[in-house]
């Protein structure tokens, strides 16, 4: 890291240079290579950082120093309250530092500096709730099995975990990771997306800071291609954690499959918001504008499809394009802003790509659906909030993942309609239900096939809450004790004490 990458982000008068980063290795930041990925801001256009784009040397160096740390170093054999001290501090050190990463985060994502506060918040209580798991994790031990007969079943570090995040939660994500991984007593390797990589590469010096040792935390930026399939396929990363596309999941398991590794897989999503007539509708609303226009649709648990009973559709409808109407889109950095750009130009014209296929399949756009290129957007990535009315389910944008602020809408008769409309995708990442109806929340609760169902609510969640997949959203869990236990190995250990009894009478 340079000296500017600080002052940039704090926005002195330094600020006009963009911070450049080497990767972090061994406890260190190694000096800037001279191929470099140049990050413009998606809501200005300017350059606001540069990152290394690692080779596979590089990653070779980063994996050889979490190999020496776990099967040398101290880390793995500290005991759970010393592991705990460190998350502690680290905790503490991010909450110091939370301007600084939401900034870095509003900045490089495009998302709101306010959602980017939350995103910090919700690191923080990841790494504290982390650290308790450190202090309490423990194994079992069977004494009815006989009396010459004693077991236990231990619960040790898994090794060497590679961590491949995407560019959406850069911080959040990886804190939905890393912190659980290290307080089993693992050690990591971590490849961010090479877009926004400069809260992951702050984290690693904070982690530095608080006391975390040399080669526990490394972070190696560059591309999937070169530095996350290295990852996939060394033989010295023992567990994988990836979050991103199904897609690149898909090329993750091909790149393991030599060396079988743990792999857990956080894929892509399109959860539905069913909203049934004797739900609390202004609530219902209020979510699901949440659910598709929060991080600018951007969010693999976005709610992205709106099922709602026909007997309310109409008015439902145009009170929620009437409040569509009035979110604000603007720059990142501003604190009134509720929807910014989307992560780049490649991404918008997919994304206006898909707007243009719903029209074609015979949806009809009932609010937004144009780039926003007026007053001060300038050369930014911003696209109006859109919703698409009447969408069939034969059609793409009912199907498959736009990642971005962009609702279809469905209407449906019955809740075993809604419930088929809802599990007709690929996909099973979340789904939402808005009823005040117990018998039908919990009919809907056992019958979507989701890893999360929430009611009443929706991307709403608690560091002890596992979330994950099932279908083509992947498998695995992060978070809470089972996404802690994805970070070990169990072992048993059988005791027999007297004298033998001979089997064979040799």
């Amino acid at each position: 890291m340079t000296a500017t990458a600080e002052s940039r982000a704090t926005g002195s008068a330094a600020a006009m240079q963009p911070r450049v980063y080497g990767h972090f290795i061994d406890g260190r930041f190694e000096p800037p290579s001279d191929e470099r990925h140049a990050r413009r801001a998606p809501g200005t256009g300017a350059v606001v950082a540069e990152y290394s784009r690692g080779t596979q040397e590089d990653t070779q160096r980063a994996i050889a120093a979490a190999r020496r740390a776990f099967d040398h170093g101290p880390w793995p054999r500290l005991s759970g309250q010393e592991r705990a001290r460190v998350l502690l501090r680290l905790a503490e050190l991010v909450r110091q530092n939370k301007e600084l990463l939401a900034r870095l985060e509003a900045e490089e994502v495009g998302k709101s500096i306010r959602l980017a506060r939350g995103d910090v918040d919700g690191t923080i209580g990841m790494i504290e709730y982390a650290a308790g798991l450190a202090m309490s994790t423990h194994g079992d031990i069977h004494t009815n099995l006989g009396e010459n007969f004693t077991a236990f079943v231990a619960r040790e570090p898994a090794g060497v975990v590679g961590m491949i995040t995407p560019w959406n939660f850069p911080l959040l994500l990886l804190a939905q990771k890393l912190p659980y991984a290290i307080a089993a007593g693992c050690t990591a390797v971590v490849k961010p997306a090479e877009i926004t990589s400069s809260s992951t590469l702050e984290f690693a010096r904070l982690c530095q800071e608080a006391g975390v040792p040399e080669g526990v935390v490394n972070v190696v930026t560059g591309s999937g291609s070169v530095v996350g399939q290295y990852i996939a396929e060394s033989e010295d990363v023992d567990v994988l954690s990836f979050t991103g596309s199904t897609d690149v999941g898909r090329r993750i398991v091909e790149a393991s499959k030599s060396n079988l590794k743990r792999l857990s897989l956080e894929l892509g999503g399109k959860a539905a918001n069913i909203v049934l007539p004797d739900a609390d509708l202004e609530d219902a609303i209020d979510g699901v504008m949440f659910g598709v226009f929060f991080n600018n649709g951007e969010c693999c648990v976005s709610g992205a499809r709106l099922l709602v009973h026909e007997d309310i559709a109409d008015d439902f409808i145009a009170e929620l394009v009437r409040r569509t109407s009035r979110l604000r889109v603007g720059q990142p950095l501003d604190d009134g802003t509720d929807v910014g750009p989307l992560i780049h130009s490649d991404h918008l014209d997919k994304v206006l790509d898909y707007i243009g296929s719903a029209e074609a399949d015979g949806a009809r756009i009932v609010s937004g659906g144009s780039r926003i290129t007026d007053g001060a957007f300038g050369d930014g990535t911003f696209l109006e909030p859109t919703i698409l009315d009447a969408v069939p389910t034969t059609a793409k944008v009912f199907n498959e993942e736009i990642f971005g602020p962009v609702l279809t809408i469905t209407r449906f008769r019955d809740l075993d309609e809604a419930i088929e409309l809802a599990n007709s995708v690929e996909y099973g990442l979340a789904n939402s239900v808005w009823t005040k109806d117990i018998d039908k929340a919990l009919t809907a609760s056992r019958r979507l096939r989701s890893g999360t169902v929430w009611v009443n609510t929706t991307i709403d969640g608690a560091p002890m809450l596992p979330g994950g997949g099932v279908k083509k959203s992947g498998y695995g869990r992060e978070m809470g004790q089972v996404g802690f236990d994805e970070f070990t190995e169990v072992k048993t250990v059988q005791i027999r004490t007297g004298k033998r009894t001979p089997f064979f009478n040799a």
